[in-house]
């Protein structure tokens, strides 16, 4: 028995080479760019296929059998009334161990199912033509046989190649890291030694030159150079992220025109896109509630064609106890369409394609069960900061009086707050650089603890402060600042105010960031009939002018992090289905108790762990494609098991002889080609999933 025989029989098709993949997943050294596990099945089943064929022409031709039920005549010569015998012994030897091994396998498990049945019809098959060769009276099945085989090897060959197919996500995601990498030796300065060196071998420290076009080979952090790098292998997003020094890349995007000095972060199964291969693998082997069920009907649709075979058997007994031949050929035909291959290919190919499809969209799928279970979804809940908003500070407005200009407001505060740290001040620093305003010299900076900082620009003192600075001062406002103050104020907003000398210039409104696809994915949901809330521990003034912003008017403010859980609990109660989307360690006991828990692909560990699906996006408008994805998923695998399930149910009757006395009357061959035609008609309408278009 040879390799790929061997595995067959101890994993299911869609569960086979898992185990490779996750070592190929931690250790990418070590697993080439053919995804040759699968790919070592689809050979076998091609080449005994191939070779099965072969030796079944000349077994049909000299078979006697065949020649009467056909009515033709055949050649003939010395010996060749031996041909159908040595070829299909050949035959059953060749193309019938591995559907034995994997029989045996199933007795051993205590789970009886498709490759058994397989192994009882050709077990007959052979047994009884062997002893009709050797002189016992009656038609041999050796063409039957050969016929049965070659055609199971055929839909064997079909299925392995689909599911194959679909797992090449996981080898598209491994040939995107190279095998070398441009090891900088030295200090990390470009223009220092550069060698080649073999991606496996390099460390966490390390420093390695990422030229224009080429394939960042590792996690880490750009320590010199700029430039726009694609990572859509991880967001599924084709737009190019510029980089630059302190920013962040990962292994496996493609950088841009710009050379980048990299400093090793992470390697090997700690990559981020490691992680995103185990999510996608472990989401592959995982089984949803469909599967579960298509398993059981499996095992039950065993007992039920062995029941069929020895009813079929008694039944004919009594009707023609004289032709043990047409008896046995009708137990062969019942076990032979009974085999539920279309059946235990009908859910996992499906599910193969889904988690695939969606890890392209940046939808990493941690539980088949969650995805099965999202298009139940009635109400979505998103936690506000860092899901439908950024999480960070940033301008929402500038308001000048006088004579002074917004633009001129702006420059003389981003000037003065250019050496602070404090999120206010990079808010404003990162929105004069959003208007390319040209940076002011500052000098004598200092801060105005809890009030706000000040420095020299052009020779004059300037204040960016709070307004008590400005009643410390004694300095009055013009009333349009006090009423556009007091309404950000009102709206949980942040007012800073920028003076120069002791005039007040005008003010700066600052804000939590809305995600600017956030109100595109409310509008999403929204048309597909889902209610949207939002959840937050911020004030309820802040809470509405961000779902005012959003147009979610179901919103849940100043909740404490321990309680976002209950409120999941609430909506449940009262016969929601929810989907909780979230990205703080705040967010995982409402994440596990929602229904569908989806956690945002930027944020903390146990968040993701707590979730069923990822969004490596962080966009909010993947939601939408959950669903769609869940919806679509869920279609294909209830018309799969209708197809699976329905043809055992019309084909048993039809092989048994029900409709004998009408004239039909189904050979085990012609059984033999229905089941495989069964099994590709589920395999390509698994296929046509990948036809649905996310982000659309």
């Amino acid at each position: 028995m040879d390799h790929g025989e061997v595995d067959h029989s101890t994993m299911n098709h869609a569960q086979m080479d898992h185990a490779q993949m996750d070592h190929a997943q931690m250790d990418h050294s070590n697993m080439g760019h053919d995804g040759h596990g699968h790919m070592d099945h689809v050979g076998m089943f091609r080449r005994k296929f191939w070779v099965s064929l072969i030796l079944t022409i000349p077994t049909l031709v000299f078979s006697t059998g065949l020649q009467g039920i056909l009515h033709l005549g055949g050649p003939q010569f010395p010996g060749s009334q031996w041909i159908p015998f040595v070829f299909g012994v050949a035959i059953f030897v060749y193309g019938g161990r591995v559907f034995l091994a994997g029989g045996w396998s199933e007795i051993r498990a205590k789970q009886p199912g498709m490759m058994l049945l397989i192994s009882l019809a050709i077990l007959v098959a052979f047994g009884y033509s062997v002893a009709v060769t050797l002189g016992v009276h009656g038609m041999d099945f050796w063409w039957e046989l050969a016929t049965l085989i070659t055609i199971m090897l055929l839909g064997h060959w079909i299925e392995m190649a689909a599911v194959m197919s679909a797992g090449d996500a996981l080898g598209e995601l491994a040939s995107l890291i190279p095998d070398v990498a441009d090891l900088v030796h030295g200090d990390g300065v470009q223009g220092e030694h550069i060698m080649s060196t073999p991606v496996s071998q390099l460390v966490v420290g390390d420093t390695v030159l990422v030229r224009p076009g080429a394939s960042v080979p590792v996690d880490g952090e750009v320590v010199d150079g700029e430039s726009d790098v694609n990572e859509s292998l991880l967001t599924g997003e084709s737009t190019e992220v510029a980089k630059s020094v302190g920013a962040q890349v990962v292994a496996g995007s493609i950088n841009g025109a710009g050379a980048l000095t990299v400093r090793v972060t992470r390697v090997g199964g700690d990559t981020a896109l490691a992680g995103v291969m185990r999510l996608v693998a472990d989401a592959q082997q995982s089984k949803s509630g469909a599967q579960i069920l298509a398993d059981r009907a499996a095992g039950w649709l065993f007992y039920v064609s062995v029941g069929a075979a020895i009813l079929t058997a008694i039944a004919w007994l009594l009707i023609k106890p004289s032709d043990p031949n047409f008896i046995l050929e009708r137990v062969v035909t019942v076990l032979v369409i009974a085999c539920p291959h279309a059946l235990g290919l009908a859910i996992p190919l499906v599910a193969q394609i889904s988690t695939s499809l969606g890890a392209r969209r940046g939808i990493l799928v941690r539980s088949r069960t969650a995805l099965e279970d999202a298009r139940r979804v009635s109400v979505v809940l998103f936690d506000k900061t860092g899901t439908l908003t950024e999480g960070r500070q940033g301008v929402d407005r500038v308001i000048a009086i006088g004579s002074s200009t917004e633009d001129e407001v702006l420059q003389l505060a981003a000037a003065v707050e250019g050496k602070s740290e404090h999120p206010i001040a990079r808010a404003i620093v990162a929105a004069s650089s959003e208007r390319n305003l040209g940076r002011l010299r500052a000098s004598k900076f200092q801060s105005l603890t809890g009030r706000g900082v000040e420095a020299t620009v052009d020779g004059a003192p300037v204040v960016v402060a709070a307004r008590r600075v400005l009643i410390e001062r004694g300095i009055a406002m013009d009333s349009t600042l006090v009423h556009a103050s007091r309404e950000a104020t009102d709206e949980g907003m942040t007012v800073v105010f920028v003076l120069r000398e002791s005039d007040v210039l005008g003010m700066i409104v600052l804000a939590d960031i809305i995600r600017a696809e956030s109100v595109e994915a409310v509008s999403l949901l929204k048309a597909r009939g889902v209610r949207v809330a939002m959840l937050t521990g911020d004030s309820n003034e802040v809470a509405s002018w961000v779902g005012a912003k959003l147009g979610i008017e179901e919103i849940f403010s100043e909740v404490l992090p321990g309680e976002k859980s209950d409120v999941v609990a609430r909506l449940q109660a009262a016969g929601a289905k929810v989907a909780m989307v979230g990205d703080g360690v705040n967010d995982a006991p409402a994440l596990a108790r929602a229904d569908v828990g989806i956690a945002i692909g930027a944020g903390a560990d146990v968040a993701i762990e707590s979730a069923g699906i990822v969004l490596a996006s962080s966009d909010p408008r993947g939601v939408a494609d959950i669903l769609k994805l869940s919806q679509a998923t869920y279609r294909k695998m209830v018309q799969n098991l209708f197809w699976g399930a329905g043809y055992n149910v019309v084909g048993i009757p039809l092989a048994a002889g029900v409709l004998f006395g009408a004239g039909i009357l189904l050979a085990p061959a012609v059984g033999a080609i229905l089941m495989s035609v069964s099994t590709i008609v589920v395999a390509l309408n698994a296929q046509l999933l990948r036809r649905l278009r996310l982000g659309a």
